[in-house]
C-alpha cells in the first residue's frame, strides 16, 4: 500500500530529526536479506552506537537536506539502506565491514565522514583504521610514558642503592651503630710548644716567688 502525503512528511519529518546530528553515514544496498540477519545487522550497528534505517530514496534526499550527511542521501538508486551515527565514524565502519564479511547479502554504496564523501575503497580502508578509543589510549600513553619512565628509573636507582649498601655491610664496608659506640676515641698526638710561646706555663713560678717574698723578710 503506497504511503498518502502525510505519511511521507511524518516520516521525512521523523528521519530527519535522527539525521539531524549525525556527522557520519554509511548508505549500503541488499537483496535477500532474512529477518534474522537484519536483526543482526541491526544489532551489530547499534553496538557501534549508531542506527540504521530502510529508506526510499527520495525521502531520504529530503529528510537528509541541510545535514551533515546530506550529500551522501542525494541522487540514490535502487534500494538504499543508510546507517548513521553522530560518534565514531570509524567504529560504525568497522562494525558494518565485520558484518559484511559474513554475510554478502548486503553491499556498500557510499559513506560520508564530517562532509567527505566516501566510495567503497575508502569505507573499507576506513575500517581498517584505529578507532577514537584506540588513538586517545595511544595518547595517554604517549602522555605518561615520561613520567612512568621517571618512576621506574627512581624505583631502580633506590634499589640498586640498597643492594650495595647491603653489600657492604655483609663485607664489613660499614660499620654497625652498635660497633661505632664502642670503638675506642683515638687521641690525638701531644705537640711541643716552644718556651717563647707558652707564657701561661711560667705564670705559677712567678706568683710562687711573690708569696715566698714575705717569707725571706720575716726572716
Amino acid at each position: 500500500m503506497p504511503l498518502t502525503r502525510g505519511k511521507k512528511t511524518e516520516k521525512v519529518k521523523l528521519l530527519a530529526s535522527e539525521l539531524e546530528h549525525s556527522t557520519s553515514a554509511i548508505v549500503g544496498t541488499f537483496t535477500g536479506l532474512t529477518a534474522a540477519k537484519d536483526n543482526g545487522l541491526r544489532k551489530a550497528i547499534r553496538g557501534a552506537g549508531g542506527s540504521y534505517h530502510v529508506v526510499k530514496n527520495k525521502l531520504a534526499a529530503r529528510a537528509g537536506q541541510g545535514t551533515k550527511i546530506e550529500a551522501a542521501l542525494q541522487g540514490l538508486k535502487g534500494v538504499s539502506s543508510v546507517a548513521y551515527t553522530s560518534g565514531d565514524p570509524v567504529a560504525l565502519a568497522k562494525a558494518l565491514a565485520g558484518w559484511v564479511k559474513e554475510n554478502s547479502e548486503f553491499t556498500f554504496k557510499l559513506g560520508i565522514v564530517d562532509g567527505k564523501v566516501l566510495n567503497v575503497e575508502e569505507i573499507k580502508a576506513l575500517a581498517t583504521m584505529p578507532g577514537k578509543e584506540e588513538l586517545f589510549s595511544k595518547l595517554l600513553f604517549l602522555i605518561q610514558s615520561p613520567a612512568q619512565r621517571l618512576v621506574t628509573v627512581m624505583n631502580a636507582v633506590g634499589r640498586d642503592l640498597a643492594v650495595v649498601i647491603n653489600q657492604g655491610v655483609e663485607k664489613g664496608k660499614f660499620a654497625s651503630p652498635a660497633a661505632v659506640a664502642e670503638a675506642p676515641v683515638a687521641e690525638a698526638p701531644a705537640t711541643e710548644v716552644p718556651a717563647a710561646e707558652a707564657p701561661a706555663a711560667e705564670a705559677p713560678v712567678a706568683e710562687v716567688a711573690a708569696e715566698e717574698a714575705p717569707k725571706a723578710e720575716d726572716a
